[in-house]
This record gives structure tokens, C-alpha cells and sequence, in this order.
């Protein structure tokens, strides 16, 4: 068993999810590493998932082909907490939307990185892209929602008051941090089940225990920059690596025209920091159209 894994599993008999808090060096692009989790017969991802701070759809990426509600017991889970950087200043918050999946860098560029999985805007109701700010922090928070959120409600036969006071039936749960932009907020939640999936109104939504810990650390002012990346390209050590997610628009997922695009994008960004060398076409490909989270090797002559 892996250190990492080692210590996933104390704290996930101790009841409590591991914020994932990885070693950062400013000369490599590539953090942590992956594990794998043998189930039990009670498993399902939506438990793996809070247990060891994960998403729900990074789990069914990384496991294609194994059932997320009942995956049996002796299979092996791969947990996918290895990651390439999202390639954007190491500053405050980095949200990658695609990868449903936030970064905290407290000290900048080099020391440690801290990474949580969230959730983000369904199709309808997509979570902007830019550069914002932690405008406010707020424990306990009420939420007004929009008209149009109401309206939504109505029509489901779910009428939804005006004002939602704080308690077990508010959808921010209990810590909340407004963004600049207005309108949005990265908060908890009173249905953690849902993080690691595309289901909000638009904001960011976190398990009830990361925003806690989150909203203790990032002071007001921290800047919060959100990036549509699905592709991320890196380097460590003598290896190059590729990590690729689905694209966000769904009418584009499964075209390859567009999947290549993404990958050549991202490769002429990496070319542009100097990277990618020894980029191995062939192997991208597979890894791009695969789609499955998990950083791999994709220099020539690497071991995949």
C-alpha cells in the first residue's frame, strides 16, 4: 500500500475526508500520485467519493467499465489523485471546470498545493470563466435565490420561498464565499452526494467539510481564477504528461474534431512555456479520446 493511500485510509476510518494537501515544486507540473482502493460489499462512488474527497464523475472516468453503485467487493477502485497543474499563475484559486475539480495555492509557486473536487453549472446554467475575486465570506448564509431559479422551481412543482433562511433545507449550506462577479459564490452544500458532478445554478459547490476548511484559510481579496481546460499537458522530471477530461459542451463530447482541437490548443500553450519536446502524437490521441482524468506518459519512448 502507498504512503498516500496509507494515510487516506486512517482518516477515512477516522469519519473524515482528506483535503488533499500535495507537495509542490516550482520546476514540475505534475502533483501527488495515484492509488488504488480495494471495495468493500457496502462500497458505492458516491461513499469512496466523500470518504477520500473525490468527485463522483472523476471516479467514473477513472473506472470505466465498474459499476459506481454497486462495484463489488474485492474491485479495484483507482483512485485518480495524481494531477497535471492547471496551466494558470500558481495564485490563490484555480477552478478547472471541465476537471470539476478547484486548486488553492497559499504559498504561490512553490511549497504546497491544496485541491478539492466541486460542482459546477449544469448545461443551462453555466459557471463563468475569468478572473474574480473573494469578494466576502459568509457562516451561516441565506440565500435569496433568483427569480429564475424560482420560476424553475414553480414549474417543477417545487415552490421555493423568496428568502431561505439558514439551516438543513439551505442548499449553501453553512459556509459560503461570495465572488466578485456578481451573483456567484463558492459554498457548501445540504446534498454533498451531488459534488463531483454538474448540477448547480451556476456556482461552486463544495463538500460541507472542504468549504469549511477552505473558508478559514483564503482570506478576502484572494483572487479566483476560473479556466475551461480540458486537456492539461505537463512536465515532471524527464516525463511529459497528459491529463484529458470531457469537454464541457456535451454536443461536442465524443467528436474528435473537436477533442484534437482542445489537445492542439493545449499543446501549443505547452510549447510556448517551453515544453513538450518529446510529444508523441500517437499516444495523446489515445489518452485524449479515452478521457479518463488520470495523467499518463505520453513522451516518446514513455511507459504508459
Amino acid at each position: 500500500m502507498g504512503r498516500l493511500l496509507a494515510i487516506l485510509v486512517l482518516l477515512a476510518a477516522a469519519g473524515r475526508a482528506l483535503a488533499l494537501e500535495l507537495p509542490l515544486s516550482a520546476d514540475s507540473h505534475v502533483v501527488g500520485e495515484n492509488t488504488v482502493l480495494v471495495a468493500n460489499y457496502e462500497d458505492t462512488f458516491v461513499k469512496i467519493a466523500r470518504a477520500y474527497d473525490l468527485g463522483f464523475q472523476e471516479l467514473v472516468q477513472a473506472n470505466p467499465g465498474v459499476d459506481p453503485w454497486i462495484p463489488g467487493k474485492g474491485t479495484k477502485i483507482i483512485l485518480p489523485t495524481r494531477f497535471v497543474l492547471p496551466q494558470a499563475p500558481r495564485r490563490g484559486i484555480v477552478i478547472n471546470l471541465p476537471e470539476l475539480r478547484l486548486y488553492y495555492f497559499p504559498d504561490g509557486d512553490s511549497g504546497r498545493v491544496i485541491t478539492h473536487p466541486i460542482s459546477i453549472g449544469r448545461m443551462e446554467w453555466r459557471t463563468p470563466l475569468g478572473l474574480t475575486e473573494v469578494y466576502s465570506k459568509i457562516k451561516n448564509p441565506t440565500w435569496y435565490p433568483p427569480q429564475s431559479i424560482r420560476d424553475e422551481h414553480a414549474a417543477q412543482n417545487r415552490p421555493l420561498e423568496a428568502v431561505v433562511p439558514p439551516g438543513p433545507d439551505n442548499p449553501l449550506g453553512k459556509h459560503a464565499m461570495r465572488l466578485a462577479i456578481p451573483g456567484y459564490l463558492i459554498h457548501g452544500t445540504n446534498m454533498p452526494a451531488g459534488v463531483g458532478m454538474r448540477v448547480t445554478h451556476g456556482c461552486i459547490r463544495m463538500f460541507p467539510e472542504d468549504i469549511e476548511s477552505l473558508y478559514n484559510d483564503v482570506p478576502v481579496g484572494t483572487p479566483v481564477r476560473i479556466v475551461n481546460q480540458p486537456i492539461k499537458l505537463g512536465q515532471s522530471g524527464a516525463d511529459f504528461y497528459l491529463e484529458a477530461h470531457p469537454l464541457l459542451d456535451e454536443k461536442l463530447q465524443g467528436d474528435e474534431v473537436s477533442i484534437m482541437t482542445e489537445l492542439t490548443r493545449a499543446y501549443i500553450a505547452a510549447t510556448e512555456e517551453g515544453l513538450g519536446n518529446d510529444f508523441d502524437w500517437k499516444m495523446a490521441e489515445r489518452v485524449v479520446l479515452n478521457a479518463r482524468g488520470i495523467p499518463e506518459v505520453i513522451s516518446s519512448g514513455g511507459l504508459l
